[in-house]
């Protein structure tokens, strides 16, 4: 395939903003572990990541700690 087919058939990955809004300090490990594989370490921080199954479940997991937000 053409480098230039390649581009034309390549889609445009939606994105989500996921922000850290409460501590992590006495929530579980799993929990404190979800917070870090997402890249979030501090209150106020935020990633910018793919909208994948993968993210949305992380995010799921903590809905009491992140806000998770569509980025155009």
């Amino acid at each position: 395939m053409s480098p230039a087919k390649k581009a034309a058939t390549k889609k445009k990955v939606a994105k989500i903003r996921v922000r850290q809004v409460r501590s992590a300090i006495g929530q579980t490990s799993s929990q404190r572990a979800t917070l870090r594989s997402l890249g979030l370490k501090h209150i106020g921080d935020e990633v910018i990541r793919e909208d994948r199954p993968e993210t949305r479940g992380m995010a799921r997991a903590v809905p009491h700690l992140v806000t998770v937000e569509e980025v155009d």
